[in-house]
């Protein structure tokens, strides 16, 4: 039985009418497909059909996933990658796939069986085998990890923690409002699935890195991202290099971890852009 939304119907329904490349942005922790949104528009702009799947469960709006937000509890890495796959599989045509935080950790799980004709992963999320642990991780998500009640919980942030994690970079007025206008609760279970990445060999924070289906990647991080900073990225990307495929980083400089959403998005996206546009 399909589990895909109406408007999740409608977007495989577009790309596949259009004829064009799709390209499957999928989201992360702490908000929904809307932070895409300008990022469908510069690429349809582009030529390129977007779609942006929603995680199990996904509510339609932030207002009703704050109203609601234990229905983002409990989403595991594997149901959400199972779900993006099962709207990849309903294109006509493979797509490019990028993610942002724990999306740019799916993009790589996905272009790892094969899925993605390039991949881009943005502050990506870590998976097993990605060893370092800054200190500003642990003060962002150590808390979190720390609790075993996380693991059924949908996590929310407060300011304070949105600021330090996502928006540092910032002046106070951009962050606050980015706050208000993306932030919601995020799966606890996938917090803690890639914090333990290393600890638990079961883990399903995992990526076929030396599939040669894999496809070009490239990894783009901020330079001065708390949530996942550079160690976390450039070693994310030594171990994609084993891959025969084209694998490439990029270091934005003095950007934090919300450099998909803030003012400054549209320089990460054309960056995205052209990198896709060499191999799609």
């Amino acid at each position: 039985m399909p589990s895909t939304s109406e408007r999740e119907n409608r977007e495989i329904e577009a790309a596949n009418a259009s004829g064009n490349t799709p390209v499957v942005f999928i989201h992360g922790l702490w908000v929904l497909p809307s932070s895409w949104a300008n990022w469908v528009g510069f690429f349809e702009e582009a030529g390129y059909a977007a779609l942006t799947p929603d995680w199990p469960d996904d509510p339609a709006t932030v207002e009703e996933a704050r109203a609601n937000p234990e229905v983002l509890a409990k989403k595991t890495l594997k149901q959400i990658a199972d779900h993006t796959t099962e709207i990849i599989k309903a294109l006509d045509k493979k797509p490019a796939l990028v993610g942002h935080s724990t999306g740019g950790l799916l993009a790589q799980m996905l272009a790892g069986q094969g899925l993605a004709t390039v991949t881009v992963a943005i502050d990506p999320g870590v998976f097993r085998g990605v060893l370092p642990l800054p200190l500003s991780v642990l003060k962002s998500a150590g808390p979190f990890l720390a609790d075993p009640r996380t693991r059924g919980r949908a996590i929310t942030l407060s300011y304070d923690q949105f600021r330090y994690g996502w928006t540092n970079t910032l002046e106070a007025t951009e962050s606050k409002e980015l706050y208000d206008t993306f932030h919601v609760a995020g799966s606890g279970i996938a917090l803690v699935q890639m914090g333990n990445a290393n600890l638990n060999p079961r883990t399903e924070a995992k990526v076929d890195t030396t599939n040669p289906d894999r496809g070009p990647l490239l990894i783009i991080d901020g330079e001065e991202d708390h949530t996942v900073p550079w160690a976390i990225a450039n070693a994310a990307y030594k171990r994609q290099k084993r891959n025969p495929g084209v694998t490439e980083i990029v270091k934005v400089p003095n950007r934090g971890h919300s450099l998909t959403i803030d003012h400054g998005w549209r320089e990460v996206a054309q960056t995205t852009l052209d990198f896709i546009k060499r191999f799609a």
